[in-house]
């Protein structure tokens, strides 16, 4: 099953016309899939009080965390689709690893290793982001989109992370937005 985070709340946006085109795509190439659109679905990223109480312990509050984590569990392969907003990615989807990626869910903190360990184990993660700026200086090391993407979901056993941006998403033209578009579904 072909999990899709997506984070965009306008429908009018590329983000979505990149998600209509990958769920097409994944139709055509009779692949199961399921989305989750944090928007529409209205999830709140904050974590309050009462969630943080409960977090070492791995238990939530909010309803949407189990339907997510029970549809992140039957996953072969996870895609997250977001803007890259003031060098980073929306609230929503922090918010969204932070009250969704619990110990005992998707990591645990082993004690005789002194490490945190991946629970999940989903083999194919694909990340597609639109940028105003160079793709150079979003995608790099040490920046706290790359260190999320590469380093935090390969903790909790997203494996395989590719990162695919498309930049100047809105002066970059249409011919440009085509272009990258194609080389996302051929990743598909």
């Amino acid at each position: 099953m072909v999990t899709i985070i997506y984070a965009h709340p306008w429908k009018g946006s590329f983000c979505q016309f990149l998600l209509d085109n990958i769920t097409k795509r994944l139709t055509e190439k009779k692949k199961d899939y399921q989305v989750i659109d944090l928007h529409r679905d209205k999830f709140n990223p904050v974590l309050a009080e009462e969630e943080l109480a409960l977090y070492s312990t791995g238990n939530y509050i909010d309803p949407l965390v189990g339907k997510y984590q029970e549809m992140l569990k039957n996953s072969s392969q996870v895609i997250v689709i977001f803007p890259v907003w003031w060098m980073g990615m929306p609230a929503i989807l922090k918010g969204f690893f932070d009250k969704v990626m619990l110990n005992g869910f998707a990591w645990y903190y082993n004690e005789q290793q002194k490490k945190l360990l991946p629970l999940l184990d989903i083999p194919k993660t694909t990340v597609v982001t639109t940028s105003e700026e160079a793709t150079k200086f979003i995608i790099k090391e040490g920046d706290p989109v790359s260190d999320a993407i590469f380093h935090c979901m390969t903790a909790v056993g997203l494996k395989n992370s590719k990162w695919m941006n498309c930049d100047y998403v809105t002066q970059g033209g249409n011919e440009h937005r085509m272009a990258f578009i194609n080389t996302v579904l051929n990743e598909v």
